[in-house]
C-alpha cells in the first residue's frame, strides 16, 4: 500500500526504481529533500555521503535537523531511513578522484565545492546530476534543470562552466539552476528554493532510471 500511488504513476517502471543504486553527495538542504523524495517513491538502494553536523542554523531549510542539533547528518539522517548506506566523509577534490563511482547508476551532486563538483563532472558525467546555487533566492518558481551549457542566471553555475571550459571539458549533463538573480550577498536562505532544488533533483531522476532500459 505503501507505494501503490507512486506505482499507478509509473507502471511497470516502479521495479528500475527499487533496484536502482544511487549516491547523493551532500545531505544538507538540497540533498535532505531529494532524499526524502527518493525514499518516498520507493527507491531502495541510496547511499548517503557528507561529514557535516546539524547546528541551530541548519533549522531553517534542513530535514529532519532540528531533531539531531550537534549530531553527524549521514548518522542521524540514516535513523529515519533506515534502509540508506551511509559514508561519513568529506566531499572534496581528492575523494572524488579516489572514489570508485562504477557501481552507481546515478550520482546526485548536492555539494557546495567548486573544485569537487568539477572532478565529479570529469569523472562521472554520463550518470551526473548536479545542483547550482539555491541559496540568496526567494522564487521556487524560477527553479529548472537542463544542460549544463544552457544554464543561465547564476554566477555559481557561471564558474562551473568557466572552469569545466578551461579543462577542455564539453561534455553534457544535466543541472538544476535557478533563474532567479541573488537577492542578498550574506548566506541567507529559504526552504521554498532549497527544498524545490532537492525535489526537482529527485524527479530527473526517477525520470532517468524510468528512461533506462534495464537497471
Amino acid at each position: 500500500m505503501r507505494y501503490e500511488r507512486i506505482k499507478s504513476l509509473l507502471g511497470d517502471d516502479f521495479s528500475k526504481l527499487q533496484n536502482a543504486k544511487i549516491l547523493l553527495l551532500g545531505v544538507g538542504g538540497v540533498g535532505g529533500h531529494c532524499l526524502d523524495c527518493l525514499s518516498r517513491s520507493g527507491v531502495k538502494n541510496i547511499t548517503i555521503v557528507d561529514f557535516d553536523t546539524y547546528d541551530e542554523t541548519n533549522q531553517n531549510r534542513q530535514i529532519h535537523s532540528e531533531l539531531h542539533e550537534g549530531e553527524i547528518k549521514v548518522e542521524a539522517l540514516q535513523k529515519h531511513y533506515p534502509h540508506v548506506e551511509i559514508i561519513n566523509a568529506k566531499i572534496d577534490e581528492q575523494w572524488v578522484r579516489d572514489f570508485d563511482f562504477d557501481e552507481y547508476d546515478l550520482v546526485l551532486d548536492a555539494i557546495d565545492d567548486i573544485k569537487a563538483k568539477l572532478a565529479l563532472a570529469q569523472k562521472c558525467y554520463k550518470k551526473l546530476i548536479s545542483s547550482f546555487g539555491s541559496a540568496k533566492r526567494l522564487d521556487p518558481t524560477k527553479v529548472q534543470i537542463g544542460d549544463i551549457w544552457k544554464s543561465y542566471g547564476d554566477k555559481f553555475g557561471s564558474k562551473i562552466r568557466y572552469e569545466l571550459r578551461k579543462r577542455g571539458f564539453n561534455k553534457k549533463y544535466r543541472v538544476i539552476f535557478s533563474s532567479e538573480e541573488a537577492i542578498v550577498k550574506d548566506k541567507g536562505s529559504f526552504v521554498g528554493v532549497t527544498a524545490t532544488f532537492g525535489l526537482v533533483m529527485c524527479s530527473e531522476a526517477i525520470r532517468k532510471i524510468k528512461e533506462t532500459k534495464s537497471v
